[in-house]
């Protein structure tokens, strides 16, 4: 079972952004947070503040922000619960791209670990079974297309 880090939304979508903006540019800094995240300068040294206290983060005001190991577990684990239900509502559920992003980015957050990683559980069980999954989707697909969800 992934460590518990004991963060909030809001804090889960900064040490995720941070860990992208690395993987991406090498390096991380305020301003490229403020931008991904869309949020002002005040609230991105606020989110720093708390996950330097946390142990999360190496921070020092216009300096680069660096990820501690437990850091990185804890982005990881972020992107591995936002990942799984991704892929879960689209080669499962059948949703679309976009919808299915929108939805990991909300239920990542709100939904227990244990119904998380049931999904993933599922998921690797339907991938053990391709052919019979790939029929059970697409009858569920198709059973959804003649009954569609009520709104």
């Amino acid at each position: 079972m992934p460590q518990s880090f004991d963060l909030s939304a809001s804090l889960e979508d900064y040490i995720e952004a941070i860990y992208n903006i690395i993987a991406e540019k090498q390096t991380a800094r305020s301003k490229d947070i403020a931008a991904r995240l869309d949020v002002s300068g005040a609230s991105v040294t606020e989110a720093l503040r708390s996950l330097a206290r946390k142990g999360l983060i190496n921070y020092a005001p216009y300096e680069a922000i660096t990820l501690t190991n437990n850091g990185r577990k804890a982005a990881l684990d972020v992107i591995r619960r936002h990942n799984a239900l991704k892929q879960f509502f689209v080669e499962v559920l059948g949703i679309d791209e976009e919808t299915a992003e929108q939805g990991a980015c909300r239920v990542e957050h709100a939904a227990p670990q244990a119904i998380i990683d049931r999904i993933i559980h599922f998921i690797n069980f339907l991938e053990s079974r391709p052919e019979e999954s790939r029929r059970l989707v697409e009858n569920f697909l198709a059973f959804s297309r003649r009954n569609p969800t009520p709104k």
